[in-house]
Formats: C-alpha cells, structure tokens, sequence
C-alpha cells in the first residue's frame, strides 16, 4: 500500500509538471502572437507613413510642377512686353530733311485762274515716317526772297512708308501785265518741323506780276493736298 501511495504520488506530481509547462507553452505562444501583430501592425504604420511621406514628395513635385508654371507665365509676360515694346518701336518718327527727295514740277492747266507749282516729297530714309502740316516755301526773285501764304485748308497727317510720296502745290498768279514782272530764280522748301531747307529750280513760269506789297500773290496748301504729281 505505501508503494502505491508513492507512485501514485509520483504521478500526481509529473502530471501536475506537465500541465503546468502545456500551459505556460501556450501562454508563450499566444502572447508571442499578438507581440508579432502588433509588431506587424507597426512596421505597416511605419509603411503607411511612408507612403504618406513619398505621396508628400510627389504632392511637393507637382508643387513644384505649379511653381515652374508661373515661371513659364512669366515668360509669356515677357514676350507680351517684347510685343509690346515691337509695337512702341513700331511708331514712325517725324520726317526729316536728309530721309526726303524732295522735287518740283509744273503742273498748270490751260484754263485755270493761277499757275500751279506740285512739289512731291519721297522718303527715302529706309523706314516709315510721319508728316503733316505745311512746309516752309519761299520764291528766290531778283527782288529778294518772297515766302508763299498758307490757304488755310486743314492738314491732314501721314505716314510715308520708306519710296512713297506725298505732294503739296503752289499756286500764282499768270504775268499778264506785259511787263518784266519780277523774275523767280529758284525755290526754297522746308519740310514741316524742320529748319533745314532744300534749295529747288524754279519749275513754273519765269516771271510773277509786280505787287503793291499788300501781300503775298503766292499760296502753299498743306502736306498732302495735291495728287499724285498734280
């Protein structure tokens, strides 16, 4: 009976060792479980941030996609300026006297009441140019200078691109008195705004009659008031 007892003593006591190394076995692994998900679940946290930190670069390449895109705005800007600047540098400037061909022809008709001077004004300055008003005209007679009066018509402004003309004319009055008169030598044309004046042979009739000096029998209408050459 005592060798029973103790056997059965024996085996109460390695059971009991058995169960008690079964459950901490499977505490061990369970708790080795959730140590590994939450491990899991961190490394896929870090991955997430990751995932937000690389969208954030992409966020910040698109940013600086927009960035580059005002720059590209900019140089828009710039070429509108550049056309902008194209179209100040585009206004012609004033007519001189070196950039003109200026010349003179009579151009009388039978049965008008006064003798007609065109002179025709050419640019030949290379680019456009603006003119308007009347120009300075003045007779050389063997009794002095004679200076032309303006008619007063309006005077329309144009621009001569470089080789075209524009024309003005002179009208007189016909020597009909049977005398000398006074004789013209030559004509002096100054272009509107200018001082510098062109010295031209006298086209027209050679003599004008004798005035009382009440004024001037010659008359200059303004840039553009005659045709082409008449």
């Amino acid at each position: 009976m005592r060798v029973h007892k103790l056997t059965f003593a024996t085996l109460a006591v390695a059971a009991g060792l058995l169960l008690t190394a079964c459950q901490g076995d499977d505490d061990g692994t369970g708790k080795s479980a959730p140590s590994s998900a939450s491990s899991a679940s961190s490394t896929g946290g870090g991955s997430g941030s990751g995932g937000s930190g690389s969208g954030g670069s992409d966020q910040g390449g698109g940013k600086d996609s927009a960035g580059k895109s005002p720059a590209g705005k900019s140089s828009g800007g710039q070429g509108t300026a550049a056309g902008t600047g194209s179209k100040e540098s585009g206004k012609a400037g004033k007519c001189r006297t070196d950039e003109l061909e200026i010349t003179a022809k009579d151009r009388t008709i039978d049965g008008d009441s006064d003798a007609t001077v065109v002179v025709e004004l050419k640019n030949r300055g290379g680019h456009s140019c603006a003119i308007s008003g009347y120009a300075g005209v003045d007779l050389k007679t063997n009794a002095g200078s004679l200076s032309a009066k303006r008619t007063g018509e309006q005077a329309p402004s144009t621009i001569l691109k470089d080789g075209q003309s524009t024309f003005f004319g002179i009208s007189y009055p016909f020597n009909t008195s049977g005398g000398s008169g006074v004789r013209i030598t030559g004509l002096l044309v100054t272009p509107p705004s200018e001082t510098k004046s062109v010295s031209l042979p006298w086209p027209g009739a050679a003599t004008l009659p004798v005035t009382d000096g009440s004024g001037s029998p010659v008359k200059v209408g303004p840039i553009g008031s005659a045709g082409q050459g008449g």
